[in-house]
């Protein structure tokens, strides 16, 4: 699968993962080359890829691990419910 034109211009990719008992974490970030890398990784493994200079920006001042910050819960739950509603889960059915 290759990548769309538009993510082709992305220099950086922040990972979050999330597994429902703590906050969402970074879990991979990259740039150029790299972020390319990540966002391949995630398009083949059908994870949705979300794109947000603003949003990359904030989360690349963390470090691998970090939990992201209080400040950005709201936004990543937001990002998260998206996710799950495309993916066809609700809280009764993760």
């Amino acid at each position: 699968m290759s990548l769309p034109d538009s993510l082709f211009e992305s220099t950086e990719a922040i990972a979050i993962s999330y597994d429902g008992l703590t906050a969402p974490k970074i879990s991979a970030k990259g740039e150029d080359d790299l972020a390319q890398a990540i966002i391949q990784l995630a398009l083949t493994h059908k994870v949705p890829v979300y794109e947000n200079a603003e949003l990359v920006s904030w989360l690349s001042q963390l470090d691998l691990g970090d939990e992201i910050p209080r400040q950005l819960y709201q936004v990543i739950a937001e990002i998260l419910a998206f996710v799950y509603h495309l993916e066809g889960r609700t809280p009764d059915n993760n």
